[in-house]
Parts: structure tokens; C-alpha cells; sequence
């Protein structure tokens, strides 16, 4: 019973990671139908921005805002000098810029902040809860994961289903032509929404890195696992994006647990294809896109 349970918690507590990146690649692909390989590098980028800002201050918090403040403007920069120029040029030209991208941002953090691992702080304990007399194999950090992706997930339903921005940011990804005609600012929506994913990237970064060591290469896994998680839920579904991550970390939490650690790659394969065969848009797809 007592593996059970920590395999249990510690599964959700890495289902709630792969959830926050997944949430990421829904929130860019709502805003602009891009998926953007590229998401993880740049959150790697923005948490040693937060790393060194820690150091230099020896306040967590401060560097926790800097690195999503960081997201923000790394975001909406690669969109206005990169992403903007290949716009209308086909789908395949962005997802073959962004996977350059992936490369480049790699190069670049070993420049300038070193290949060596770093130790990235985290502002709860790491050790296991004791609620009753016994230990419970969650840790507050893992509550904190939790607790953030569950806001994040609340705070994007809100804004595309409550906000007129939301609104216009999903008006320009789905058509851009007709949002113009309508008063859509087009390119700005575009930005915001390549913005606000790239903050939501960079929790996702600060929330791995949290009590671990981190590196240039250190975000690389998220992207399989990641993007397994969105595809699971629905690419185009906050919710399905985060039961989609709870999902995935638990299947994963219980092979390595119960069979074999080695496993866990194959058996994220299996559940990638399974759903591409099964049902391709996700668990919370509900129409399929229509194309003229």
C-alpha cells in the first residue's frame, strides 16, 4: 500500500509538469495553430535568466517574476523577428524555424551561461509531507507544482472564454483574413499569443527546475513527454491538456514503479500512437476543424 501511494503522488506531482508544458503548447497552438518545438528551449533560457538573478539577489520570488517576465519578452520577440517573417509561407516553414530554433537557443545558454550543472533552488521543501504521524510521499514544492498549474489552467479558460482578447487571439489564429475585416489587430494577437505561451513555458521550466540541477539540455524530455500530454487531452483543450499530463504522469509513474523505468519512453510511444490511432484529436476534441 505504501508504494502505492507514493507511486500514486508521484505520479500526479509529474503528471502536474507535463501538464504545464503541455498547457503551453495548447495556449500557442489556440493562439496561433503553431506548435512550437521550440517552447522548451526557451523556458531553459528563461529559468537560468531566473537562476541568475537568484544568485546575484538571494530572493527566489524575485527571479521566479523576472524569468516570467523574461518568457513574456522572449516570446513576443521571437514572433516579431522570426516567427512574423515566415507567416502565410506554409506550416511546415514555422515548425522547421522553430526546430532551428531549438538548436540555436541550446548553443546560445552554453555560451553564456555554461555547459557545468547548477543547482536551482525551490522555495518549499523537498522532503515528504508528515500529516497524521505519517509520511506522505508528496513533497510541498510538488504541492506548489499543483497548486500553479491548476491557476494557470482556471486563468486560460477565463481568458478564452471570458475576455474579449480571447476571443480576438482565437479569431486570428483560425482567420486572420476575416479578424482584419472585422477590426482584429492580427499581428498583435499573434505576439500576444506567442507571449503569453512562452510565460506559461517558463513556469513550466522554473517548476522542473525547481530542486534539481539544471543545464542547457536539462528541458529536453519535457518536449516528448509534454507533447505527448497535450496530444493525449486535445491540443486545442486547457482542460484536456492538464488531465491529459495527469494521465500520462501517472501511466509513467506506475510502469517505472511496478515494471521497468526503461519503459517509460516506449510506453509514452505506445500512448502517443494509441491516441493518434483511436481518437487523433485528443480526449477532449469535440468537432473536427473545418477546412475549406
Amino acid at each position: 500500500m505504501q508504494q502505492f501511494m507514493t507511486t500514486l503522488l508521484g505520479g500526479l506531482t509529474l503528471g502536474a509538469v507535463y501538464a504545464s508544458f503541455a498547457l503551453a503548447l495548447c495556449l500557442i497552438w489556440r493562439s496561433t495553430r503553431v506548435v512550437n518545438f521550440a517552447q522548451a528551449p526557451m523556458a531553459m533560457v528563461t529559468t537560468y535568466v531566473g537562476l541568475e538573478v537568484i544568485e546575484a539577489t538571494g530572493s527566489y520570488w524575485l527571479g521566479f517574476a523576472v524569468a516570467l517576465a523574461a518568457g513574456f519578452v522572449l516570446g513576443a520577440l521571437v514572433e516579431r523577428l522570426l516567427v512574423r517573417h515566415v507567416e502565410g509561407a506554409g506550416d511546415l516553414n514555422i515548425v522547421i524555424l522553430t526546430l532551428g530554433l531549438f538548436v540555436a537557443l541550446h548553443g546560445l545558454a552554453a555560451l553564456v551561461f555554461g555547459s557545468d550543472y547548477r543547482s536551482f533552488p525551490a522555495p518549499f521543501g523537498l522532503k515528504g509531507l508528515h500529516v497524521g504521524g505519517h509520511n506522505v510521499a508528496i513533497t510541498p514544492f510538488g504541492v506548489f507544482t499543483i497548486v500553479a498549474v491548476g491557476i494557470v489552467l482556471v486563468l486560460l479558460v477565463l481568458l478564452f472564454r471570458s475576455t474579449d482578447v480571447g476571443l480576438r487571439m482565437r479569431a486570428a489564429a483560425f482567420s486572420p483574413e476575416v479578424a482584419r475585416l472585422l477590426g482584429v489587430r492580427v499581428g498583435a494577437m499573434l505576439t500576444l499569443g506567442w507571449a503569453l505561451a512562452a510565460v506559461v513555458g517558463s513556469l513550466a521550466g522554473l517548476l522542473i527546475a525547481g530542486g534539481n540541477l539544471v543545464f542547457p539540455q536539462y528541458m529536453d524530455s519535457v518536449v516528448v513527454y509534454g507533447f505527448v500530454a497535450a496530444v493525449l487531452g486535445g491540443l486545442d483543450s486547457p482542460v484536456g491538456s492538464v488531465v491529459g499530463g495527469l494521465i500520462l504522469g501517472l501511466v509513467l509513474s506506475f510502469v517505472s514503479g511496478y515494471v521497468a523505468g526503461d519503459l517509460v519512453p516506449v510506453t509514452a510511444l505506445i500512448v502517443l500512437v494509441g491516441v493518434l490511432l483511436v481518437r487523433p484529436g485528443g480526449l477532449f476534441s469535440h468537432v473536427a476543424e473545418r477546412r475549406v
